[in-house]
């Protein structure tokens, strides 16, 4: 057993956490750990498919809207490669998603706060010495640590949506879109594949199935209950949404008005980039020359009732949200591209009681993002991503990470270490005070 006091530890690895520990790398004053039960850094190992981009420009990177001379901005990472002249006449701001994955590992192995291999078991409140205890295990070797900070940082993630007829079916054949690249090989042995979704993770899915199509001879469908296969929104000034001054505004309005609100901006931060649908559709029009239709269907505003299995298949019994009929499809293998819901982490189940929540059972959180806590301690206990009911859509955004941990930093600096600016963009959120 060890004993170590922290200003900071983080709970999970994630490219939002990993940002904060290389920004943190600086900052001597605050002493800082970063845990992760993986073994190394891996962002949606399952979604990683050749041809696929992150949704944001590159500098979006875990540091450059922070601090752009960082030694850990995406710039510094293709200098060390070998790779800026490349990168220079690639000409192109969407990096592939295989390479945000290898950039933030290449950050990884530099920072010696970031620690892989542990899994955070438990944590809990130490009155006498006004610490957490943060209480972890070694995934190879099995033995137990504890360590001892001042505050907390929970970066924990999302887990993968399910929705609720498909609760306790998963299998080799029926899995969420997350294991997609693990299960190629069963999908390419299968006459009928179908996609459930309409994300850019579904559409991504649905392009690859497209492209291998005539090499396995499978049907695919697609269906979603969504009113069509409806491109995301990427206008510019609709993009001014993901910046610190909407979580200004956003974390202004009364909880109501903000859960109110976020219902109406599904294609803010969902839906399919315009260059996925476009690609889809060229396929498909290339496809079908000559009448030779590819074997295909797409259907939009039904929703999945029913799902049963029959003859090592899978029956799924519809409603079409318009018409209000139902109908029924057998397939063999079915992708649940059903997006990813926030989970509160069970390690924090002894420090349950010192959280405030909601009235719906979620965090009650501050605008630096640390929790509000149910004693007066000095102490604070911040979240990542986990705030998109009190500031908004740009919450799981990478654009908006950078914001995010100087925020945090600064509070617990109690300084300005990475200035912040209020004012940002062209448009005004709400009416000026």
């Amino acid at each position: 057993m060890q004993d170590r006091v922290y200003d900071l530890i983080g709970v999970g690895i994630g490219p939002f956490n990993l940002g904060l520990a290389a920004l943190l790398e600086p900052v001597t004053k605050i002493k800082s750990l970063f845990i992760e039960q993986k073994t190394k850094f891996q962002w949606h190992p399952g979604l990683l498919i050749e041809g696929s981009s992150i949704q944001v420009p590159f500098l979006a990177d875990l540091v450059t809207m922070a601090e752009p001379s960082n030694k850990f901005s995406f710039l510094s990472y293709l200098k060390a490669k070998s790779r800026l002249y490349q990168f220079y006449f690639w000409e192109e701001f969407h990096i592939p998603r295989r390479e945000y994955n290898h950039y933030c590992q290449w950050v990884a192995e530099q920072l010696s706060s970031c620690c892989f291999g542990q899994q955070v078991e438990s944590i809990n409140w130490q009155e006498e010495s006004q610490l957490f205890a943060v209480k972890t295990q070694d995934i190879k070797n099995n033995t137990s640590l504890t360590y001892d900070c001042k505050n907390l940082v929970l970066g924990v993630g999302s887990v993968p949506q399910i929705p609720a007829c498909f609760q306790n079916m998963k299998s080799e054949s029926l899995f969420h879109s997350a294991e997609f690249l693990d299960r190629r090989e069963i999908l390419r042995q299968s006459k009928s594949v179908t996609v459930i979704g309409s994300g850019q993770s579904a559409a991504e899915i649905f392009y690859e199935l497209l492209q291998e199509q005539e090499n396995y001879q499978y049907e695919i469908n697609w269906c979603t209950r969504s009113s069509g296969f409806l491109p995301m929104e990427y206008s510019k000034l609709g993009l001014e949404h993901f910046s610190p001054d909407y979580i200004h505004y956003f974390y202004s309005l009364s909880p109501q008005k903000r859960d109110d609100l976020i219902k109406k901006q599904d294609l803010l931060y969902k839906g399919i980039s315009f260059s996925t649908i476009n690609k889809i559709y060229d396929l498909l029009y290339e496809r079908s020359v000559a009448e030779n239709y590819p074997n295909i269907k797409l259907r939009s505003g039904v929703e999945v009732k029913e799902v049963e299995t029959t003859n090592n298949r899978y029956r799924l019994t519809y409603r079409h949200s318009h018409q209000d009929e139902r109908f029924s499809h057998e397939t063999d293998c079915i992708i649940l591209a059903t997006g990813y819901r926030h989970a509160v982490p069970n390690c924090i189940a002894n420090i349950r009681d010192l959280m405030q929540w909601d009235e719906k059972g979620r965090y009650n959180i501050n605008f630096d993002y640390h929790l509000g806590l149910t004693k007066d301690i000095p102490n604070r206990i911040f979240v990542q991503n986990a705030e998109l009911h009190t500031h908004g859509i740009g919450s799981p955004d990478l654009g908006l990470g950078c914001y995010r941990n100087s925020v945090i930093i600064n509070t617990l600096a109690g300084e300005t270490v990475y200035p912040v600016k209020r004012q940002n963009i062209f448009q005004q959120f709400g009416i000026a005070a």
